[in-house]
């Protein structure tokens, strides 16, 4: 093992080319489903600095390999975003990637595809320094996660047959480690009345006004949910509200509630259907509660579905994966890192959740900037993350 002075001595002297390839990243438009002119971005950088192979699969995320025996440690960074919203709210240009007092700005810089350069440089590291033996360096930029979550990994797992012993998401951490969060569901509701003309409402059933009562009661839920002294309480809240009506002066013959349900431990998608349909309001007004169903075209072109739940998973601190991840963040930062856990959900749904793999999270900037208009990366953590990339592999050899 390279000692670690040495090891971020390195990195610091790629800062020049990791800031222009994160410039290039932001100013690349990587919305979900359309990812990719990023992919081929990414593609380029992992071939300049030497990984033994690089390929797209046909979802669209592209996997960038060194080496090719002993355990394999999947790093995975997302590379879609969201939208930026109201453009007005944006002091810059969102896809500009300005570069002030030490911080990347713009869309995508936090959440996260920005964790994609650390990632590249990490096997740069890794490649200067002889250190791929005994391992199997996986870097995925993933797809879709901002739309469904876990998705791209099953499809990597599953469909492709890449299937990794570690895992590390790289969601951002504040360069903490990071080994669990809650799991999240969302659902439908929809109540149905009887249409009438709106000057004599008497005459026919309001389904928006039933379903104010479901509202007030799936809010009043939040009292009796679950509580983890580690991972915190399950939460759900009334994301969106629609009806179906004849005209604005017609009484609403359908209203429709989408709720964002957070699992803790303990809660599972069956118990959370039981809760909300057990509500008198749901039943007195014989409304239909159902998980939202995720339908989509990759930017490959393939289609694509899974049901919206996405289970909690929490990995023990003594596990040999969270104590590989301080170890290599005393070796990056200098100093023990603090081990907590995400408030949102990651792609470690599909790898912990879904399928049991060894998964923790190690990220450069904050989760209070997902998906803000000030969103920004500073510089230096991009390097400190990169050589925790470099390093870790090296506590899970066999």
């Amino acid at each position: 093992m390279i000692s670690p002075a040495k090891l971020r001595a390195a990195a610091k002297r790629y800062e020049k080319d990791m800031v222009k390839f994160a410039r290039d990243l932001i100013a690349i438009p990587s919305f979900s489903c359309q990812e990719g002119a990023v992919v081929k971005r990414i593609a380029q950088e992992m071939r300049k600095v030497g990984f033994d192979n690089v390929k797209v699969d046909r979802l669209g995320n592209i996997i960038g390999r060194i080496g090719s025996t002993g355990p394999k440690i999947m790093l995975d960074a997302h590379i879609d975003t969201v939208g930026i919203g109201d453009r007005k709210a944006w002091k810059w240009d969102p896809f500009k990637g300005k570069l002030e007092g030490g911080k990347i700005y713009g869309r995508g810089a936090s959440d996260q595809k920005l964790s994609m350069v650390s990632m590249v440089y990490g096997g740069k590291l890794i490649k200067d320094f002889g250190l791929g033996n005994g391992f199997t360096y996986l870097a995925v930029g993933s797809c879709q996660e901002e739309d469904c979550d876990g998705l791209p990994l099953l499809h990597l797992i599953k469909k492709e047959g890449v299937k990794p012993d570690y895992v590390v998401i790289t969601e951002a951490t504040t360069l903490n480690v990071y080994r669990g969060h809650r799991g999240r569901m969302e659902i439908s509701v929809v109540a149905k009345g009887r249409s009438c003309h709106a000057s004599a409402p008497e005459r026919g059933i309001n389904a928006v006004v039933n379903m104010t009562d479901v509202i007030r009661e799936v809010t009043s839920l939040n009292k009796r949910l679950k509580k983890d002294r580690f991972l915190g309480k399950g939460t759900v809240v009334v994301t969106k509200v629609e009806c179906k009506t004849p005209s604005l002066n017609a009484v609403p013959d359908e209203c429709t509630i989408y709720l964002d349900r957070r699992l803790t431990v303990g809660e599972s998608m069956a118990s959370a259907l039981r809760e909300v349909r057990g509500l008198p309001s749901v039943k007195r007004h014989k409304a239909v509660v159902e998980v939202l169903q995720y339908e989509a075209v990759s930017w490959k072109g393939l289609k694509v579905s899974q049901e919206k739940y996405f289970p909690t998973w929490c990995l023990p601190e003594g596990h040999k994966l969270v104590q590989a991840g301080i170890k290599a963040g005393q070796v990056a930062l200098g100093r023990k890192p603090k081990v907590s856990k995400w408030v949102f959900s990651t792609n470690g749904v599909a790898t912990a959740g879904r399928l049991g793999i060894p998964t923790i999270g190690f990220g450069p900037s904050d989760e209070v900037m997902a998906h803000t208009v000030g969103e920004y990366m500073p510089v230096d953590h991009l390097i400190k993350s990169a050589v925790f990339y470099a390093a870790i592999p090296q506590y899970l050899k066999k």
